[in-house]
């Protein structure tokens, strides 16, 4: 009995060890289970709470202006190509819906697309332009039917971006184009519809196909893990990130539907890099790949796009096309394998070219300057947040073909003057704007188009020399019983002692005097002598207090220097006097921004139009008389070895000392241009006002083809017939009787007989004409 209870004690040991050992792996399982559960509720709360919530921050967009075409408009057919080029229109043999056109002699049929603008969608539709020289002559649907206005989409130029520099464009499913869906699935994950997040039929293929090859040729991931992957997770390989990969698309799968979900992986999915900034979404990709609307793109696009989600580098179709083309063309072939589309279709497909365009349209890169405006009006209402995560949609006044022309003008003159010793160091900013409206159109912030640095349009703030005068005679014509356009001033050498001492002794360019001078002529040639002289009689204090009514508040010296241009500007502040004196008296705050919708389209904010009468007509048409005669015969008058006679134009030339700035503002009937000159480090340049600037400005207005000025003539002015020599009144068939403008009552007495008037004994009326500033 002993030896029997004995051999079995050891028996009953084992039994209780394993007991034993069962016990705690239950115990450790149920632990198990229940850390997994937690870890299942946590991440069910990641899943919901973002994938319910704001799931992307997207960039405030920047649009141009739209173009609107009506009969009677100024635009050429070579511009309005340029236009439809940049917005990506398809040039077709025939309309194949929206984005296509078809160019015929003088006539472009076109179909639009539609658009969200501020004032509600507008619709796509088919239209006939027929241009008649450099004027739209006719506009019509394509059923005949005349069209009063039609207004093109606006060019995307830019975005916002938050500090991961993320980029994508929204898009719903009921905008992908045919067969998107069906490509994505079949290339991507064909059993999409069947599996709950994890297919195990993927993975058992992929683990058959990689150890058969014994290399890594084939990934089991369904589109809902890679969803998961790069909506939740990093790239990290390792065993516990695939198993909260799949955990969490299984959860994902739990509560979303699949049209929820393949919504998001079309948001989500990286296609590219464009610089800093990455390429999210189809959406975004078919705008920087093709320059088209996802809802565009043919068979052959969308292949390519889809075929690019295995890896974006590696078959990009820039930097490689033979890679991009083939791949392209293996999933056209799987998709007649599939059934996706028909071998017709496919065989047609796979003949087309890619059809990239050679760069991304929406380069964060392609207009610096003007965003760099706009992100500075738009601080002035927005919070940064606001502007880089809510997807703003901001609205503009930027003109593409005026800005393409002006930086074609800056990078054009500089390689004709290219020659001159210095002038690889010098440097150029350039600002237009419509005179009316005070909008800026283009802008220019380096000599190097698409430079994203210093924006010298609104930070270099330079002696602005000779661009001050036109204040000073402005301030002097406001007196109309003391001062005309042929009151007699004195260009003659005088010094002035300072406050501390020190002797002003200014000097014309030349060097020389010219005695008595008509009030116009010291403006016209700008003459140093008889402006100081004139300024000083008014008093600085009075001009700088016309500088601030034309819009800058100047925080300079009352020095006398002052009055010839010592104190400092930026090109957007010179911009901005001079548009008042465009403007006929009327300020208008400069402004790049028109309007801005929330991310769904809803109207969140209105730039709307300001405006302020700061002058009396009546002396503004006087000064822009004397700053057409500087472009007639003064500093100015070298554009009229380029441009046409008939093209009545007003401006400036300006040089500081030792000419470190060369600067040139000037406007026609519809177009204001201030060009700068100069080196960073306010080294001295090769150039004058008139010999730089001037050229610059000149180039572009000829590129530009901007209307004559024609300004009204105000109800307090009256033409008197003059003496040219005298200034006094003359009959008007008088021999060599010129007419001039003057203040009503302020002008001389008419009817003196010809020739019977004498001027001052020391005045120079016929004078050597060729002064520079």
């Amino acid at each position: 009995m002993t030896r029997s209870r004995s051999s079995r004690t050891p028996k009953k040991r084992a039994s209780g060890g394993l007991r034993t050992w069962l016990g705690w792996g239950l115990k450790l399982g149920l632990v198990g289970l229940v850390i997994l559960a937690g870890f299942a509720v946590y991440l069910d709360a990641i899943v919901q709470e973002k994938f319910s919530g704001k799931r992307w921050t997207i960039p405030a967009k920047v649009y141009a202006r739209p173009l609107e075409l009506f009969v009677g408009q100024k635009l050429s057919e070579a511009d309005f190509l340029t236009e439809l080029d940049a917005l990506g229109y398809r040039r077709t043999t025939v309309l194949d819906g929206p984005g296509s056109a078809v160019v015929k002699g003088t006539t472009v049929n076109l179909n639009t697309r539609g658009f969200q603008f501020y004032e509600g969608l507008e619709k796509a539709q088919p239209v006939q332009v027929r241009f008649n020289g450099d004027y739209v002559a006719e506009l019509s649907s394509t059923t005949e039917a005349k069209l009063p206005v039609v207004r093109l989409e606006p060019l995307l130029i830019g975005g916002l971006y938050p500090k991961n520099l993320e980029d994508r464009i929204l898009i719903k499913l009921d905008q992908v184009p045919p067969h998107l869906l069906d490509t994505l699935v079949t290339v991507e994950d064909r059993d999409f519809y069947h599996h709950f997040g994890v297919s195990p039929k993927s993975i058992a293929r992929a683990v058959w196909v990689n150890t058969s090859s014994g290399q890594m040729r084939q990934g089991g991931s369904t589109l809902t893990q890679q969803l998961v992957k790069n909506f939740y997770l990093t790239n990290e390989r390792s065993l516990s990130r695939k198993l909260t990969e799949a955990m969490m698309a299984v959860l994902l799968e739990v509560h979303y539907s699949k049209q929820e979900i393949l919504e998001a992986y079309l948001n989500e999915v990286f296609i590219g890099q464009d610089g800093q900034r990455a390429v999210h979404g189809f959406g975004l990709a078919s705008q920087f790949f093709f320059s088209q609307p996802l809802s565009e793109l043919k068979l052959h696009q969308v292949a390519l796009l889809v075929g690019m989600v295995k890896g974006p580098s590696y078959y990009n179709p820039r930097r490689y096309p033979d890679r991009a083309l083939e791949r392209r063309n293996l999933v056209l072939d799987l998709l007649a394998q599939q059934g996706v589309a028909t071998q017709a279709e496919v065989d047609a497909a796979k003949k087309m070219p890619l059809g990239v365009t050679k760069q991304g349209s929406l380069a964060d890169s392609s207009f610096p300057g003007f965003l760099d405006l706009v992100k500075r009006q738009l601080r002035e209402d927005y919070r940064d947040e606001d502007l880089t995560e809510e997807g703003l949609r901001i609205f503009t006044s930027f003109d593409p073909i005026l800005q393409m022309k002006a930086e074609a003008s800056v990078t054009d003159t500089f390689k004709r003057l290219g020659n001159r010793k210095g002038v690889d160091d010098v440097e150029a900013a350039m600002v237009v704007t419509n005179p009316e409206s005070g909008e800026v159109q283009a802008l220019v912030g380096s000599r190097a188009p698409g430079f994203a640095g210093f924006n010298r349009a609104l930070d270099a703030v330079r002696p602005i020399g000779s661009l001050v005068k036109p204040s000073i005679y402005l301030t002097a014509l406001e007196k109309p019983s003391q001062y005309t356009l042929t009151s007699w001033v004195k260009d003659e050498p005088f010094e002035v002692k300072g406050a501390d001492g020190q002797i002003w002794r200014p000097k014309n360019y030349e060097g020389n005097s010219n005695g008595t001078i008509f009030l116009y002529q010291g403006l016209a040639h700008s003459l140093n002598l008889s402006t100081a002289r004139l300024g000083l009689d008014l008093g600085v204090p009075n001009v700088f207090k016309t500088i601030g009514r034309l819009g800058v508040d100047v925080d300079w010296p009352t020095y006398p220097s002052m009055l010839l241009g010592a104190g400092g500007m930026s090109p957007i502040q010179v911009a901005t006097m001079y548009q008042t004196i465009a403007n006929g008296g009327f300020n208008t705050p400069m402004r790049g921004i028109r309007s801005v919708l929330t991310s769904d389209g809803q109207p969140l904010k209105r730039y709307p139009f300001q405006v302020q009468q700061r002058f009396d007509p009546g002396s503004i048409y006087l000064i822009q008389n004397a700053m057409q005669r500087v472009m007639r015969e003064g500093t100015g008058r070298s554009v009229y070895n380029v441009l046409p006679s008939s093209l009545n134009l007003a401006g400036k030339t300006g040089t500081s000392n030792d000419s470190r700035d060369s600067w040139f503002a000037g406007f026609s009937q519809d177009v204001l241009a201030v060009v700068w000159i100069g080196r960073d480090d306010n080294g001295k340049t090769p150039f004058t006002g008139a010999t730089g600037a001037l050229q610059v400005w000149t180039s572009f207005m000829k590129k530009a083809d901007p209307l004559p000025l024609d300004t009204p003539v105000p109800d307090n002015v009256v033409q008197a017939w003059i003496d040219p020599h005298t200034g006094q009144g003359s009959d008007a068939n008088c021999p060599g009787a010129v007419q001039m403008p003057y203040i009503r009552g302020s002008e001389p007495a008419a009817g003196a007989a010809c020739g019977g008037n004498q001027a001052p004994a020391d005045s120079v009326m016929d004078w050597v004409k060729g002064w520079l500033n």
